[in-house]
């Protein structure tokens, strides 16, 4: 019996003592760091670097995602039922909305929205609705969720009910867009000048403009109509109010019925551009996590001699192995954190960014932004479980290291050498998978998995790429200082390999989207010189629109008229093995005149007979994004419903036209098709080309504004109304750049993130050698001579790094191009190199480079040369 508890006791003891020796060696640890602040510093900056980005964008993206399904109708509920114009129409006559309020269904929501001009010739979504409809609804929900959930929402009684329903010229808007856009409570629309009533960012306006809808369609000029009419129903409900709008009369050819899809259709759309935000977020992860290691290896080649004096003097090795993890538990939580808080820092500065893109090209509302938690846990998990895996290795070797053996130079760079070989070979065996799954990558996820494993084997090339570079520099070199100096960066290529490979990594990344952006900017520039034809295009109400094409028709200034119309349809494709079951899609279809669509559609590829038979026959030309999303080919046959009136709803695809920066589903079909099909006769919009000088030649962009000027006062109409080619090139390229603007944001933030990495690579370092440079200045090297030693040793490594940089981001700009914008948004971009950037990206390495060179060079100066030379013992 006393044996057994012997036994049991003795585990426990040496439990405690195993505790103990883990707590002393953790205390010695951060008594290291009390003296050498530079680093945990240096750690604490790479693990914070990481997650900011990290969180800042998953915040972005996590609030849009919530947006989508969160969105409701503005100051009410999300809709579950839409009743929209009937196919032909633009808008919905008000009497179906009376209708439904007299039967009783009470559960609905008038709205009229439209573009409205205001002042600088710049263009707002005004919304209006219902409002005594809106705020109940919105106080039902309020009820609703306050018996389910004990949080608060934003009541009715918030809201200036009196100023709203007083009938003045009166418009509500959240508090920070009225902040920006109206300062002084006033907004110009229509020349009308209106009172703006801001109200909490938690209403959910986001940058929407909202006002009672009898003054919306008097802005508007929509009097007696609507654009829609939401209806609020219980989804078992649903075919009850289909039977009640029946029995009210509310037929298709009254309203269109379409049930809501939760916002499931809009994150469906967006998946490609949160995808892409993602991948970003992830590359300046990967990036601070490179700056976070390098920290944590240079504190341990610091503390080499330490860990054997330890190890010397009775601590058990797996007790020096729990406090070097536990050490780095401690420094992830503290980086984690500052991180989560910069992050959220950075999702507030990048939200706006995010909003307007998403607006510009999906219609998408964000919703004001909320933080969580379980963000900062992810973080940390994340950021730990990278830091356990990479350090883990490095630790096991050092506490496994012979105790009388210590720090082997030699055997070190033997072993970083190898592990060097088997990392280039291991990146020459990913882009070999890369190369096979080529061919294959045919969606966009596959070429996302390629584009992934090509971003990982680029930075394991480098360290054996360094070392033949520099070998190859050797016959080269003068005897002496100069063989020395080369031979010396050999052996730094090891401890700077880490941080080469962030800049490296970020270089890449940095050309290969310069390398999109610019591509993309320039095709776009060469496609509107295509598509826009005439001097000035014009889009006024639809009830003058006769009008104003009458006045033009007569007009002698005018050389050319031209028209587009258009309404939202739906294209049924045709079945087959890649689609068994029928499949309809909304599509916005369109109609020009002859002279516009043989001279402004920018064909990709067309059938040989297109002109002959497009004028004559059921031929539409397709728009590349919808043709690509769907595998559309030439003379495919598909349904649409608009022909219906034609008896005939088949039709064949003759050409697929590029449309660049556009992301709706669209078809055009010949003016005599739209026709034959009874489509609405009134054109959506107009476009002018006038005489020119006696000469013949074009009219002067001066003589052009002037022209627009005295139209405008002529036809009635707003300048806002009337756009010059010249102006909508420059409103195009200004909103493809706002657009971007997100993407160059989170590229330029992972180059500076990687530059800081650079720079404290360099001076941790740099530091590390000054024992070896002051037994050089004892031996005779004067100081200046020492100083561009070790300039142009970082020199060689930074400038090797940035030619690889090159062909790497050039391979994945060609990816970006031909694979992930192509598949994702279906446009065709040609290649162009942007030398100019490229150039900047490596002025910021090579500026880095030299910082942290001389910082800590001049600091070395002012030290006593023997305090450098005792560095040697430390």
């Amino acid at each position: 019996m006393k044996n057994k508890q012997l036994t049991k006791a003795a585990p426990t003891k040496l439990e405690s003592r195993s505790l103990t020796l883990t707590w002393l060696s953790l205390k010695v640890f951060i008594a290291h760091y009390r003296h050498a602040p530079l680093q945990a510093g240096a750690i604490l900056l790479g693990i914070a670097l990481a997650v900011t980005l990290l969180i800042g964008v998953k915040a972005t993206n996590d609030n849009a995602v919530r947006s989508y399904s969160d969105a409701t109708e503005l100051l009410s509920q999300r809709a579950d039922v839409l009743l929209t114009p009937p196919l032909g129409e633009n808008s919905l006559n008000e009497s179906v909305y009376f209708a439904l309020r007299t039967a009783g269904l009470s559960q609905s929501l008038a709205v009229v929205n439209g573009k409205i001009s205001g002042k600088n010739g710049l263009f707002w979504q005004l919304e209006g609705s219902d409002l005594i409809a809106a705020l109940t609804l919105q106080q039902s929900r309020n009820s609703a969720s306050s018996e389910t959930s004990p949080t608060s929402s934003p009541q009715i009684n918030d809201l200036p009910l009196a100023e709203l329903l007083s009938g003045a010229p009166t418009v509500i808007m959240s508090q920070s867009l009225a902040a920006k856009v109206a300062p002084d409570g006033k907004l110009i629309l229509e020349n009308s000048s209106l009172d703006v009533i801001s109200i909490d960012d938690s209403f959910g306006l986001g940058s929407a403009i909202l006002a009672d809808i009898s003054l919306a369609q008097q802005l508007l000029n929509m009097q007696g109509q609507l654009s829609y009419i939401a209806m609020f129903s219980e989804r078992a409900d649903l075919p009850q109010l289909k039977s009640q709008l029946d029995a009210l009369g509310i037929t298709p050819q009254k309203a269109s019925f379409s049930q809501q899809d939760q916002g499931q259709a809009l994150v469906a759309l967006t998946r490609s551009f949160h995808l892409n935000l993602n991948a970003m977020s992830m590359l300046a992860f990967v990036v601070g996590l490179f700056i976070a290691y390098n920290g944590v290896r240079y504190s341990l080649m610091k503390r080499q001699k330490l860990l054997v004096q330890l190890l010397q003097q009775g601590i058990e090795r797996r007790a020096l192995m729990t406090a070097l993890m536990l050490e780095l538990v401690l420094l992830v939580v503290i980086g984690s954190s500052l991180g989560f808080i910069s992050g959220l820092q950075l999702s507030h500065w990048l939200q706006p960014m995010v909003a307007m893109t998403l607006e510009q090209m999906y219609g998408a509302h964000l919703l004001p932004g909320i933080w969580q938690w379980t963000w900062l846990f992810e973080a940390i998990a994340l950021t730990l479980a990278a830091a356990l895996a990479a350090c883990l290795p490095l630790y096991r070797d050092l506490t496994r290291q012979a105790l009388a053996q210590g720090a082997n130079r030699y055997q070190q760079m033997q072993a970083h050498r190898k592990t060097h070989s088997i990392q280039f070979a291991s990146a020459c065996g990913l882009l070999g998978i890369a190369a096979l799954l080529f061919p294959f990558s045919q969606s966009y996820n596959i070429s996302l998995v390629l584009l992934g494993i090509v971003t990982i084997a680029i930075p394991l090339l480098l360290p054996q790429l360094l070392h033949w570079g520099v070998s190859a520099l050797m016959p080269l070199a003068r005897p002496g200082l100069w063989q020395y100096l080369l031979a010396e960066t050999r052996e730094l290529i090891a401890p700077l390999s880490l941080a080469m490979m962030a800049i490296l990594l970020a270089l890449s990344a940095n050309v290969s989207m310069n390398t999109l952006v610019g591509s993309f900017e320039q095709t776009l520039r060469t496609w509107l010189e295509t598509r826009l034809h005439a001097d000035l295009y014009i889009r006024p109400p639809s009830q003058r629109i006769d009008t104003i094409q009458t006045q033009l028709m007569h007009d002698s200034r005018v050389s050319g008229l031209y028209q587009q119309w258009q309404i939202e349809a739906e294209l049924s494709l045709p079945v087959s093995t890649e689609n068994p079951s029928k499949q309809t899609i909304p599509v916005s279809l369109l109609s020009r005149d002859g002279y516009s669509v043989r001279h402004t559609s920018a064909l990709k590829e067309s059938l040989p007979t297109l002109w002959q038979s497009y004028f004559n026959a059921h031929v539409i030309l397709v728009s590349e994004p919808l043709a690509l999303k769907y595998q559309l080919k030439l003379g495919d046959s598909v349904s649409l419903d608009a022909l219906a009136k034609t008896g005939n709803c088949q039709a064949i695809i003759g050409g697929i036209y590029y449309d660049h920066g556009n992301t709706r589903n669209e078809v055009i079909i010949s003016q005599p098709l739209w026709q034959q099909a009874q489509l609405p006769p009134l054109p959506i919009s107009l476009a002018a080309s006038f005489h020119g000088d006696k000469q013949g030649r074009k009219i002067t962009e001066t003589a052009l504004d002037q022209l627009q000027v005295e139209l405008a006062a002529e036809l009635g109409l707003s300048q806002a109304q009337i756009y010059s080619q010249t102006k909508i090139k420059i409103q195009a390229i200004a909103m493809f750049k706002r657009t971007f603007s997100i993407t160059l944001v989170l590229n330029s933030l992972t180059l500076i993130v990687a530059a800081i990495g650079l720079f404290s690579a360099c001076l941790m370092l740099t530091q590390a050698r000054q024992a070896p440079l002051a037994r050089l200045y004892s031996l005779g090297v004067s100081r200046n001579a020492l100083r561009g030693m070790v300039f142009m040793q970082m020199l060689i490594v930074v400038l090797i790094t940035c030619l690889l940089a090159m062909p790497t981001g050039a391979l994945l700009g060609y990816l970006l191009i031909n694979k992930i914008t192509l598949q994702a948004f279906g446009w065709t971009i040609k290649m162009i190199w942007d030398w100019q950037a490229y150039g900047h990206a490596i002025l910021i390495a090579l500026a880095t480079c030299t910082l942290a060179v001389l910082l800590p060079l001049y600091w070395q100066t002012r030290k006593p040369l023997v305090a450098s030379l005792q560095q040697e013992t430390l």
